[in-house]
């Protein structure tokens, strides 16, 4: 059964000032076989970003930035690092709740859960940027 995201901080986001744009900083690090047993870790997180691009676009949001990481330039080399960062922008926070909550995208979910190892999104508010608003 389709589930929503066991780590959403929902009760904090909603605390959270939503007075316009956010970015999601997204850090990620992969399981090496997709817990389903469907392919690799990535090959699951294909699916879910292919299951959510639809949801994505109907909440405003957008895909900003995405990347490998290839190491740790600052600090600790020798702990665990995150492999992937993903930098999505949603109009308000409200508009990111709508799409983590719904029913679609715990379908989506699933496939995410599958594939990462450890996610974790920080919520921020933009200071500066040279792209424009959504």
């Amino acid at each position: 059964m389709p589930s929503r995201p066991k780590e959403l901080n929902e009760e904090l986001v909603r605390s959270l000032p939503d007075t316009g744009t956010v970015t999601m900083v997204n850090l990620l690090r992969f399981r090496e076989r997709s817990a389903d047993g469907n392919g690799s870790g990535w090959d699951a997180y294909t699916r879910y970003s292919k299951g959510i691009s639809h949801l994505l676009k109907g909440v405003g949001g957008r895909i900003i930035w995405t990347g490998k990481v290839d190491g740790p330039a600052y600090g600790d080399p020798s702990g665990k690092h995150w492999e992937f960062i993903a930098l999505v922008r949603y109009p308000s926070r409200a508009k990111f709740l709508e799409m983590v909550t719904s029913s679609d995208y715990a379908v989506a979910n699933d496939h995410r859960e599958n594939g990462v190892e450890d996610h974790l999104i920080l919520a921020s508010t933009e200071t500066y940027s040279k792209f424009p608003p959504v």
